[in-house]
């Protein structure tokens, strides 16, 4: 906690001077009305920093100094003195012993920030960063010499005039705007004197819809259709939506498991709360391997054009195999040619799913077929990799694994190519994935509720939401040595991360609440949060760019919203350059940097039962992937109706409401035209069920 030192005023009601010294204790105690929570306070009332409705009294004042104040006026301030305060309290410069350690999102000195002087000279006196409304703070570094000087945030002038050398905080949240601000440091004497400004990255902070512009009715309505498809057979979710640095919304619904292992519905258990984790699935691609390497990246400890064999070893391209893949339609190339082609792959090869590997190695299940890439049950897999461990696994799954394509030359979604960064990162850093991104990434930015293998890790089973209800059986049509047939609740459901990576791998695994990862996925606007600096713009937008050549729907291991590439997960309304993740457990993450809008959706879906589990055709039919929640895209769909012009909003959201009803009997009559009729307890019948109770 940073020492702060207050200058003594003596406090009379109605005059300036008690004022200025009700408006220093206004700015110590609070921060636009918020109270601060280390402090343990609040010492004046919330009213008080946020309207004009309650004058700070004699006996406020006392409270929060701890001293008694002597009055020598009873009469009560005027509105005008508490404005007069209100406006005071935004521009303190308050006097701290030292500064957070950390680094900062720019440090400037002035005059000439730049650090040289040319024709270009009121660039000198200015310094622009992000930043958002309703938050904000800049530090000063005055130096001993410095007899004066002027400063402005966003063209609004802060008194200095008494201003000694020295360390100060400076509240900027009233003035602070949403996107570029600036702070203007001019006249500076004498001519060798310092005011060096460090400025923090914004954070993210509780606030309500309306605060950032927003409509809660769209919530309103996600938040009925949610509950309805719970009540009507779905599993669990959680929400939480961060707009301009702003927690908006977060809520939960559900149970932490919702069905036993017959397949029966529990009506008691565990709730799933706004702290419950959720297993990311591929959501861990992003927030695990992506982070880090655009972390590594900017400080060069890691090129993205350098080849895996150079951090691995040759034994990642020499020990291939020969697997003739049907998708070589008869033109083998030979392993010689298929080893020169593994030898070539860089990391941008990985990231980019172009190293030319098949869509998994399936190295824990026995039987695969390789060749076809299909899963049979007479057909021994090539590639099994018996027993665990993550370096067995990698040599003898991943090293042996041919390609199917020359890298760089086709776009295919793969998991090895995220099994191999994420021992790359390893490698490269010397801690496994869950410590660097531990020390690197959660603890900075204080998220206690994201981590690898939860249950070694503080937290237990109840503490997480279940997915499959019978293992990795898949409701007994698949099988394989060692499977799991329990309940999955706080171990990873991904089969090669569980059984072949011991829980921590770069493609699946990741654990965590919708409010941690909100607040991680907000990096991605700035590229850091409060002290600490993650990756540069730069950075961040050469990952996130379309691929040169490739798909356009794919930035460096982003998803791109592009020109409606992917509305069934972002919408119709999210911008181009809109990203995310989707996975496989029902989890969703998307980043709007036009709106600087962060959403992160997590449900269970897969914690329901196989519908019609006859044949492996159906062995991914999850009951909850029939319901509205289960299908992801309605969220930012009806979201965005509420950042615009809401004077027909009601009619717009009761017409959309009627539609996606007649959509959902449309999805029925079509099942109805193919089998036959459909029984109530049909996960589509009562899908349609739920919507028409949610929509009402």
């Amino acid at each position: 906690m940073l020492q702060k030192k207050y200058r003594k005023y003596r406090y009379i009601p109605g005059s300036i001077s008690g004022v200025l010294a009700a408006a220093l204790i206004l700015t110590a105690v609070t921060g636009c009305g918020r109270a601060v929570e280390e402090e343990n306070a609040p010492l004046v009332k919330e009213e008080a920093a946020t309207t004009d409705k309650e004058a700070v009294t004699p006996d406020k004042e006392a409270a929060a100094s701890g001293k008694e104040i002597e009055s020598q006026d009873s009469r009560q301030d005027t509105p005008e003195d508490i404005q007069a305060l209100s406006d005071y309290a935004d521009s303190l410069l308050t006097e701290i012993d030292s500064f957070p350690k950390g680094s900062f999102q720019a440090e400037r000195s002035f005059p000439d920030q730049a650090g040289y002087v040319d024709n270009t000279l009121a660039m000198n006196s200015m310094y622009s960063f992000e930043g958002y409304s309703g938050q904000g703070v800049l530090y000063f570094e005055v130096s001993s010499d410095t007899q004066s000087f002027d400063l402005f945030v966003n063209n609004r002038q802060i008194d200095t005039a008494d201003i000694a050398p020295g360390n100060y905080e400076l509240d900027i949240c009233k003035v602070a705007k949403n996107g570029t601000n600036t702070v203007q440091v001019s006249n500076v004497t004498p001519d060798d004197a310092t005011v060096t400004v460090k400025i923090p990255y914004p954070t993210v902070i509780d606030a309500a819809p309306e605060d950032a512009g927003m409509s809660d009715k769209p919530l309103e309505l996600i938040d009925r259709i949610i509950q309805a498809d719970v009540d009507n057979g779905f599993s669990s979710a959680q929400l939480a939506v961060v707009k301009d640095g702003k927690l908006v919304y977060r809520n939960a619904w559900g149970l932490a498991n919702s069905y036993d292992e017959d397949g029966n519905r529990l009506t008691e258990g565990a709730p799933v709360t706004n702290d419950t984790l959720y297993d990311l699935a591929s959501n861990t691609k992003m927030y695990s391997v992506v982070y880090a390497i655009q972390y590594l990246a900017d400080r060069e400890k890691l090129s993205l054009d350098t080849k895996v064999t150079d951090i691995l070893g040759s034994g990642f391209a020499d020990d291939a195999i020969e697997i003739d893949f049907a998708a070589f339609e008869g033109n083998y190339p030979g392993l010689d040619t298929i080893k020169a082609w593994k030898s070539s792959i860089t990391v941008k090869n990985l990231l980019m799913h172009q190293a030319g590997f098949p869509d998994s190695g399936h190295y824990h299940n026995d039987k695969y077929d390789t060749v076809n890439q299909e899963l049979r049950l007479d057909v021994d897999n090539i590639l099994y990799v018996e027993g665990s461990g993550r370096e067995k696994t990698y040599k003898e799954g991943i090293c042996r694994t041919p390609l199917m394509y020359k890298p760089g030359t086709r776009t295919l979604y793969s998991d090895i190519d995220y099994m191999t960064l994420g021992l790359i990162i390893e490698k490269v850093t010397g801690e496994d994935l869950n410590t660097f991104l531990k020390e690197t990434f959660w603890d900075p930015m204080g998220l206690s509720h994201i981590t690898y293998c939860p249950l070694d890790n503080g937290f237990t089973a109840d503490d997480c939401a279940a997915t499959e209800v019978g293992g990795n059986t898949r409701s007994g049509l698949v099988t394989f040595p060692g499977i799991r047939t329990n309940t999955i609740q706080g171990e990873v459901h991904d089969e090669e991360s569980f059984y072949r990576m011991e829980g921590i791998s770069g493609h699946a695994g990741l654990f965590a609440n919708a409010t941690d990862l909100a607040k991680l996925a907000s990096v991605m606007l700035t590229g850091g949060y409060g002290s600490n600096f993650f990756f540069s713009k730069n950075t961040r937008d050469l990952f996130i760019s379309p691929q040169a050549g490739g798909l356009i729907n794919y930035g460096i291991g982003w998803w791109r919203e592009a020109d409606d590439k992917r509305v069934w997960y972002f919408g119709t309304q999210a911008p181009e350059s809109t990203v995310g993740h989707q996975g496989f457990t029902g989890t969703f993450t998307m980043i709007d940097f036009e709106n600087n809008l962060v959403m992160v959706y997590l449900t269970n879906s897969i914690n329901t039962p196989i519908y019609n589990a006859t044949s492996l055709e159906n062995a991914n039919q999850f009951c909850g992937k029939y319901y509205t929640s289960g299908t992801i895209g309605f969220v930012p769909q009806i979201l965005y109706m509420g950042m615009g012009d809401d004077s027909d909003l009601d009619s717009a959201l009761s017409s959309l409401v009627q539609e996606m009803i007649r959509d959902k009997q449309r999805l029925v009559d079509k099942e109805e035209k193919t089998n036959g009729p459909l029984s109530d307890d049909h996960p589509l019948k009562r899908a349609l069920k739920a919507i028409q109770e949610g929509g009402s």
